[in-house]
């Protein structure tokens, strides 16, 4: 850990449409926005390129990695702001017939693609007319990732994966967890906050949490709350619904202060 240091970071939410063009549009300005705040990091939300109406429209713009117009406007958007982009999810070309990987990939500031992220842990839920099964669609990843943000190491995980604490842990000590998000109203209002509050505790780091947030083009209705945790548990700063953005600093030796006074990562038994 760098004592004294600090990162200012940023999430945005969105309320993607299936319209790819749109989104784009859309993530360009909050990208900029976030950006004009001073934030050295940013993160968008999981599904941010397409809310389809469908759950088989984002077959129609998935990439080969390294390839593509989303890759392109990502990269191109990093390099222009100067920032480090972590960028939400999208889907990539899976080995498997009929599916697509939802994938975070992460550029640095001079637009280069650093770190990849296929997510592990894939959604299912049924409670009465609501059901999802992402499964049908999506190839599950394999591989924990963290990468090196210049001051934090930053470990990487989407949506679901929140509810598997196993996951970070295998991380090791990170300053900076991310969660870029779809999480559905009705699973949102009722674990959303204390999950993402709980995996900032138990790490003692930072989370930065960037979420889908409002009624989509599909009907879905997406929880919100982005929002940036300290290690502490204290929420810096939120938003419920609606586009917009989230920010706040990483203060990488208030992180030392809360391990060295509490050293519970040190108090472990169990591997």
């Amino acid at each position: 850990m760098l004592k004294g240091k600090a990162m200012n970071v940023a999430a945005i939410q969105m309320v993607s449409t299936p319209v790819l063009q749109e989104n784009m549009v859309k993530a360009e300005r909050l990208l900029q926005r976030a950006a004009s705040t001073g934030a050295q990091l940013l993160l968008l939300p999981e599904y941010w390129p397409v809310m389809g109406l469908h759950e088989r429209d984002k077959f129609l713009v998935a990439e080969q990695h390294g390839t593509g117009e989303i890759q392109a406007f990502l990269a191109e958007q990093a390099r222009q702001l100067g920032v480090w982009i972590i960028g939400g999810t999208i889907p990539l070309l899976s080995t498997e017939p009929d599916k697509v990987l939802n994938t975070t990939l992460v550029f640095n500031p001079q637009g280069e693609s650093v770190a990849r992220y296929d997510k592990i842990h894939l959604f299912g839920f049924t409670k009465g007319d609501e059901s999802y099964e992402e499964s049908r669609t999506i190839t599950p990843g394999q591989q924990v990732v963290t990468f090196d943000a210049g001051l934090a190491k930053v470990g990487l995980s989407i949506c679901y994966d929140l509810r598997f604490p196993e996951l970070y842990r295998a991380m090791g000590e990170c300053s900076l967890l991310v969660v870029p998000a779809a999480f559905t109203h009705t699973t949102g209002q009722a674990h959303w906050e204390i999950l993402l509050r709980a995996r900032a505790i138990e790490n003692q780091c930072y989370v930065l949490a960037s979420a889908q947030g409002g009624i989509h083009v599909n009907g879905r209705r997406t929880w919100g709350q982005t929002m940036l945790i300290d290690p502490w548990g204290k929420i810096i700063d939120e938003l419920a619904e609606g586009e917009g953005v989230v920010g706040g600093e990483l203060d990488l030796a208030n992180i030392d202060v809360v391990r060295m006074s509490l050293p519970a990562l040190k108090h472990r038994k169990l591997a």
